[in-house]
């Protein structure tokens, strides 16, 4: 592991500083790429337009006259948290603007696969619905959009994911309107909003659009943004980039949560998770409601998740989450013995003395397909190379298809690298998709090994030693003044997640004393600029040397009424 720290514009600091913020926050954020005060405004009034998202209108005029007809809607949804989050946001907009028909559809992951296919498009016409609206899917959707028009449903594709490739050029459903930052054209500066993001938007231009038509007047019409608090957790849990206008969505989501201002459902889910809505933070988003909605998907069905963030009654609420507790609690079991034994297996590929293949792709009859996709994320947290997990399929007639999940390192675009196997070996790749940093394929059983010699041979092209090589990138030493509670909380109070990163520390320590916890953490105590301080190190055993140079963040330990700092490392300089 190298430890590195991050530049710090000395100018943008100074400016920051100027402009009254905390000199931490300021140089904490210049290191981040704000440049001034404006920047860090989270006001409503500061997020990008609607009508800059290419198509939103055409949605509004659409969904304005199914509303106008009384039209029935149905949304397709998808089976994780975004996928859940923009079917909840979508359906309790589209009823607070009127929609008096409005249910949704979502894929099962074994026998419907992913997005919207023929098959959901053909359940979409059974179930009455005159509109098909999918969220977090169908820019992909070819096949499926064409089988919902030929049945004769308009359909509204809603969607963030990177368009479907046709040899080597972007081919778009014919859908009557797309709405996805991603496709050609669109001038939509926030291209890592979330399919959430998407549907928000999508309802902010119909709110304008009824407006226009007389439906609503400014002082009357309903208010979208108490769907923010699910935007929110939606943008989160998908782990997309907090960009300026990202952020934005998931502190106003943070607001009204720490208001008490959610969802039956969302204050469940933090009772279920033992977290409290009133201090959350991205933290509670990212690894305590996500992974609990995600469960739903990954081993049951998302319907208990969706149900729970729709519905309004406390106890029904509880019921859910409670619910989605336990499924939780049972991916984490499953997920346990699949990393361990997924390890097993990529560790037999290479030599103890070797380094890891540029690329690993993992398989095992008994692994569950609901999981592949957090198996595959410890494993690239472990070994720091491209990985795909594999399990076969349980779909009826496809028992000899496997359906990998990939998770990638910076510097390798995984879809990209797909789409160069598909094109160096045809018919290898049975179906593919997904971003530059997590995708997902199917193949068949046969042609796994060719797959995994394409995939390493792209990766031998595209990484080299440097690539390869585990960086932590850090904010650098802590100055003492700052190891405060309350500024703990400060920094908490914050948006942090992908392309904005938590604040994470580096420096040499004395290691005073060290024990193992629990059997997997190692309890520290360490003397930080000759001041003594507590520090834990989660799922690592392995003792340290007296002066050590750690990688840590900042969290607050309460016992018996007193709060005080500790150190929560995440690595030691090797």
């Amino acid at each position: 592991m190298k430890i590195t720290a991050r530049d710090i514009p000395p100018r943008a600091v100074w400016a920051l500083e100027q402009a009254g913020v905390h000199p931490l926050l300021a140089r904490l954020f210049a290191a981040r790429g704000v440049a001034d005060k404006d920047a860090l405004d989270d006001g409503l009034g500061k997020l990008l337009s609607p009508a800059s998202m290419l198509g939103t209108q055409a949605a509004a005029v659409l969904l304005a006259d199914a509303i106008a007809a009384d039209k029935k809607l149905c949304i397709v949804a998808d089976y994780d948290c975004d996928g859940a989050t923009a079917c909840a946001v979508g359906l309790r907009g589209l009823r607070l603007l009127g929609a008096k028909h409005a249910d949704y559809i979502v894929p099962d992951r074994v026998t419907d696969g992913y997005g919207l296919t023929p098959s959901i498009a053909r359940r979409v016409k059974d179930s009455g619905a005159d509109m098909l609206v999918t969220v977090d899917n169908g820019i992909a959707s070819l096949e499926g959009v064409a089988e919902a028009k030929a049945l004769g449903l308009q359909v509204l594709v809603t969607d963030h994911h990177l368009p479907a490739l046709k040899d080597g050029q972007i081919v778009l459903p014919d859908a009557d309107v797309l709405v996805n930052p991603n496709q050609p054209g669109c001038g939509f500066e926030s291209k890592s909003i979330a399919g959430v993001g998407v549907m928000f938007y999508v309802l902010l231009a119909l709110r304008a659009e009824l407006r226009s038509r007389g439906v609503f007047t400014a002082e009357n019409q309903p208010k979208l943004d108490p769907l923010l608090t699910l935007v929110a957790l939606g943008t989160v849990a998908d782990v997309v980039k907090l960009d300026a206008n990202n952020r934005r969505l998931v502190a106003q989501g943070l607001k009204r949560l720490r208001a008490q201002a959610q969802p039956a459902g969302l204050a469940a889910l933090f009772v279920a998770a033992g977290r409290q809505a009133k201090v959350a933070t991205t933290f509670d988003f990212g690894f305590a409601l996500g992974p609990r909605i995600n469960a739903a998907g990954r081993l049951a069905d998302m319907t208990l998740g969706i149900e729970c963030l729709l519905t309004d009654d406390p106890a029904r609420a509880t019921e859910l989450a409670t619910t989605l507790d336990k499924i939780n609690r049972e991916r984490r079991e499953i997920e346990g013995g699949m990393r361990d034994q997924a390890m097993l297996v990529a560790e037999s590929l290479f030599d103890e003395s070797e380094e890891p293949p540029p690329a690993v792709c993992v398989f095992d009859p008994d692994f569950h397909e609901g999981v592949v996709g957090i198996v595959a994320s410890r494993l690239k947290d472990k070994l720091h190379r491209p990985i795909f997990v594999f399990a076969a399929s349980k779909a009826p007639g496809k028992e000899h298809e496997l359906k990998g999940s990939g998770r990638s390192i910076p510097g390798f675009h995984l879809r990209d690298a797909l789409d160069l196997v598909a094109k160096r070996h045809p018919g290898v790749l049975l179906r593919f998709g997904g971003h530059a940093m997590a995708a997902g394929c199917t193949v068949h059983e046969d042609n796994f090994a060719q797959f995994e010699q394409g995939l390493q041979q792209v990766a031998l092209e595209w990484l080299d030693a440097a690539t390869l090589t585990r960086r932590l990138e850090t904010d650098g030493p802590l100055a003492p003044e700052y190891r405060r509670a309350e500024l703990v909380d400060v920094l908490h109070k914050e948006v942090w997640g992908q392309g904005f990163a938590p604040p994470t520390f580096s420096e040499e320590v004395e290691v005073v004393s060290q024990r193992l916890v629990g059997e997997k953490h190692l309890s520290l105590k360490l003397k930080h600029q000759g001041q003594p301080v507590d520090g834990i190190w989660f799922g690592h055993t392995e003792s340290l040397p007296p002066r050590v140079t750690l990688a840590f963040r900042l969290d607050v330990n309460e016992w018996q009424g007193q709060r005080r700092v500790q150190f929560l490392v995440e690595a030691a300089e090797e």
